[in-house]
C-alpha cells in the first residue's frame, strides 16, 4: 500500500501549534520570545568548545533558542513533520541515534545501532512518520544497509535491505512517498581502523533508488570507470522531482573532476559542467546539497574551499558564489539559503550574520518549521 506523499514544511504558526506550551516552557524566556517572533526554525549538530557535544534549534537569524545534549558528535537530523518529533545521528562510524520530540512529550529515546552495525549519519521518516530508515554499513561484508524502525514500537529495528553498494551515506524520500533515493560513496571503511577509507584503488561509488516497502531495487547508476574515485555523498532533490547530488574526489588533488550532477529515475545522470574557477575553489569536496524548490536554486558547499555555490535548477548556470571559512551547513530559507560554518557562523538569507563563538557547527542543517 503507498503512503501518501511527504506534506510540505509547516509554518511557524503550525510548529509552534504542534510543539505547544511544554516545548517552549522548556527554553529560556529570552529565547522563548524568541521562538514566538521567528518565522523559521532550524536544527544542526554542534560541538563545543568544552568538547561536548549536542542539537541546537536556531531561528532563522541565528539566535540559539534550544539545545538538547548528546553522547558523542552527530551528524544529519532527520525530521517527522507528522508527529513533530526528528532523530539525530551520530557521525560515522557511530552507533547511536537519538529521537527528540519537538513537544517534550516524553524523554528523547536513544537507538542502538545493531550488532556489526554503525550509522552513516543519515536517516528519513516515511511520511506517515510510522517507520525510520537509516544508513548503515554491515561491517563484516562491508556493504550498505537500510536499518528500517519501527517508531511505533519504541524504535525497535524492525528490519533491513541492501542498498546495493558500499558506504552508503545521504537517503531521500521522493516525491511519490515509495521511493528512497541513496548515495553510495563507495569507501570501505571499518571501525577498527576509524574513519580510513580502505580501498580508494577499487572504489564503486554508485546512486540507488530503491522501494522502501518492499526493500527491492528500483534502479542503480553509475559514475563512468574514470570517475571511480568520485564518492558520491549528499542530495536533495528540486521542484522537477530530479535529484541533486554533490561528490567528493579520493583521487589527485590536481585534478578536477566535476562534482555535481543530477538524475532521476528512468534518466541518466548529468554532471554539471562548472566554470573552471568555481570548480577549482570548491577543492574537489561537496559537503552539503540544499534545494530550495520555491526559488528553482540548489546550493552546494565546501568546507575545504571555504566557499558555497548557487545554482540555477532549470540551466545549471551558477548564479552566485560566496566566500565564507568552514562553511557547510545549508538549508533552503525564503528565496535563498541559510548557512552554517565550522566557526560558529550563521549566515541568514536576510544578510548580516550571528555569531556564537563557543559552538562549531556540524555539516548540515535542517529547516523544522
Amino acid at each position: 500500500m503507498r503512503h501518501r506523499p511527504r506534506a510540505p514544511l509547516v509554518d511557524r504558526r503550525a510548529f509552534l501549534k504542534a510543539a505547544g506550551s511544554v516545548f517552549l516552557a522548556g527554553l529560556a524566556p529570552g529565547a522563548a520570545r524568541a521562538m514566538l517572533a521567528t518565522d523559521a526554525v532550524f536544527a544542526t549538530a554542534y560541538a563545543d568548545r568544552q568538547g561536548r557535544y549536542g542539537i541546537a534549534l536556531l531561528s532563522e537569524t541565528g539566535r540559539l533558542l534550544h539545545a538538547l545534549p548528546l553522547p558523542d558528535r552527530g551528524h544529519d537530523i532527520a525530521f517527522d513533520r507528522t508527529f513533530g518529533r526528528s532523530a539525530a545521528f551520530a557521525r560515522r562510524p557511530g552507533t547511536f541515534a537519538l529521537v527528540f520530540d519537538h513537544a517534550g512529550r516524553g524523554e528523547p529515546l536513544a537507538i542502538a545501532a545493531a550488532p556489526g552495525r554503525h550509522f552513516f549519519g543519515h536517516g528519513v521518516f516515511s511520511p506517515d512518520g510510522r517507520l525510520l530508515y537509516a544508513t548503515e554499513n554491515d561491517v563484516d561484508a562491508a556493504a550498505g544497509r537500510i536499518g528500517v524502525y519501527d517508531a511505533t514500537d519504541g524504535f525497535a529495528r524492525i528490519g533491513e535491505f541492501p542498498t546495493h553498494g558500499m558506504d552508503p551515506h545521504e537517503l531521500l524520500l521522493m516525491s511519490d512517498g515509495r521511493t528512497i533515493a541513496v548515495a553510495n560513496g563507495g569507501i570501505e571503511t571499518h571501525p577498527d581502523y576509524g574513519r580510513a577509507k580502505l580501498n580508494l584503488a577499487t572504489m564503486k561509488p554508485s546512486l540507488a533508488f530503491l522501494d522502501r516497502e518492499t526493500g527491492a531495487l528500483v534502479e542503480r547508476h553509475e559514475l563512468s570507470p574514470d570517475l571511480h574515485k568520485l564518492s558520491i555523498r549528499h542530495m536533495d532533490l528540486d521542484a522537477r522531482g530530479r535529484v541533486w547530488f554533490g561528490c567528493q574526489y579520493e583521487g589527485p588533488a590536481l585534478d578536477r573532476p566535476p562534482l555535481v550532477g543530477t538524475v532521476r529515475p528512468g534518466e541518466a545522470m548529468a554532471l554539471l559542467d562548472m566554470p573552471p574557477d568555481i570548480l577549482s575553489g570548491l577543492r574537489n569536496y561537496i559537503g552539503s546539497v540544499a534545494a530550495n524548490p520555491a526559488a528553482g536554486t540548489v546550493a552546494v558547499s565546501s568546507p575545504q574551499g571555504n566557499r558555497m555555490a548557487v545554482i540555477d535548477a532549470t540551466t545549471g548556470t551558477v548564479l552566485a558564489v560566496r566566500s565564507l571559512t568552514e562553511v557547510c551547513g545549508l538549508a533552503a530559507d525564503r528565496d535563498g539559503f541559510l548557512a552554517t560554518t565550522g566557526e560558529g557562523r550563521i549566515v541568514p538569507v536576510s544578510g548580516g550574520e550571528a555569531t556564537l563563538p563557543d559552538h562549531v557547527w556540524d555539516n548540515h542543517i535542517l529547516r523544522i518549521g
